[in-house]
């Protein structure tokens, strides 16, 4: 790898002891890779799973939303879930408002 590397960064010369214009570039596309592999790569994959996540809501289901309420899924529709908090209220509140699943919390007694 080292030496792969080593190859690559060194430009061979050309007339005058000029570098050719494609190695000046190097630096530039290896910053391009390492932001796409450390930041937009993984940003889209959470992009991709929360879109999974949401498409896969079932009644029942116990969610928080983004504002931290915690609620149990009644109803499904189209673009609006309606959840169910305490004292049987119900609340109707779009699917893009979902943060995560809530199923793995104990209930109190």
């Amino acid at each position: 790898m080292t030496n792969l590397l080593n190859i690559l960064l060194m430009a061979p010369q050309g007339q005058g002891g000029q570098q050719s214009g494609w190695y000046s570039f190097l630096p530039l596309v290896l910053i391009i890779v390492v932001f796409y592999f450390f930041f937009i790569r993984p940003q889209m994959k959470r992009s991709k799973d929360q879109k999974k996540f949401k498409e896969g809501l079932q009644k029942g289901q116990k969610i928080i939303t983004i504002g931290g309420i915690h609620g149990r899924i009644v109803e499904i529709q189209e673009t609006t879930v309606t959840i169910e908090v305490e004292n049987s209220v119900r609340l109707r509140i779009e699917k893009t408002a979902v943060a995560m699943d809530n199923s793995q919390t104990i209930e109190a007694k």
